[in-house]
């Protein structure tokens, strides 16, 4: 763990991987809930870090963290959000290619893991999932498409991520769902927030359910 200070007020934890950014936050939300974490503004994750910004005390939060470890969050702590989805993307074929197995088997792979939100970026709505582990890496598509409809189930990397309204984008599309991920109507208004626990449900079991 790194520590590494930002502007007048703000501290970045720099970690050696998403596992940890992922138990950090949790655990600097917990005691920051309890009210055993110096006063801070804003707590945000990223891929391997998390930045404290707002610090009220800097040398007093650098202590708390030292002294402080972060155990890696319950697999079943938190409510779980079941996300159907239509496995129909227009690069399913591609990614059971670079799987070396079928369409079928892909959507199984898929299906099958529990997902934990890492981080939020890119658009509003749109989060980075982790669960689908280092077998299963998928490369960006040498040509980003112009327009990728929201709602489209894509990977990219490690990571699994929803396009909350149509934009461009490079990742592989792999399904498509009718749920809503970003609502000013809604507090918070994504909803998929950083901690957030995801299953992703085909249709065809959905309505089986």
């Amino acid at each position: 763990m790194r520590l590494l200070p930002v502007g007048q007020d703000s501290l970045l934890i720099d970690l050696d991987g998403p596992g940890e950014a992922q138990a950090w936050h949790a655990e600097l939300l917990r005691r920051r809930d309890t009210g055993t974490l110096t006063p801070v503004r804003e707590i945000v994750p990223g891929e391997k870090t998390v930045l404290l910004y707002g610090v009220h005390d800097l040398p007093g939060i650098r202590a708390e963290l030292l002294r402080w470890s972060a155990p890696a969050p319950a697999a079943d702590s938190d409510d779980l959000v079941k996300i159907p989805v239509r496995y129909d993307g227009a690069d399913l074929a591609v990614v059971a290619e670079l799987w070396g197995m079928s369409e079928d088997d892909v959507v199984r792979v898929h299906s099958g893991a529990e997902y934990r939100v890492a981080f939020s970026g890119f658009a509003p709505g749109f989060a980075y999932l982790t669960g689908q582990g280092e077998p299963y890496v998928v490369p960006r598509r040498a040509q980003p498409r112009t327009s990728v409809p929201a709602g489209s189930v894509a990977l990219a990397g490690t990571y699994t991520g929803i396009y909350p309204r149509s934009s461009p984008g490079g990742w592989q599309l792999i399904g498509r769902t009718s749920v809503t991920l970003w609502d000013l109507e809604r507090q918070p208004a994504a909803l998929l927030v950083p901690g957030t626990r995801v299953r992703f449900v085909p249709l065809s079991e959905e309505a089986a359910a």
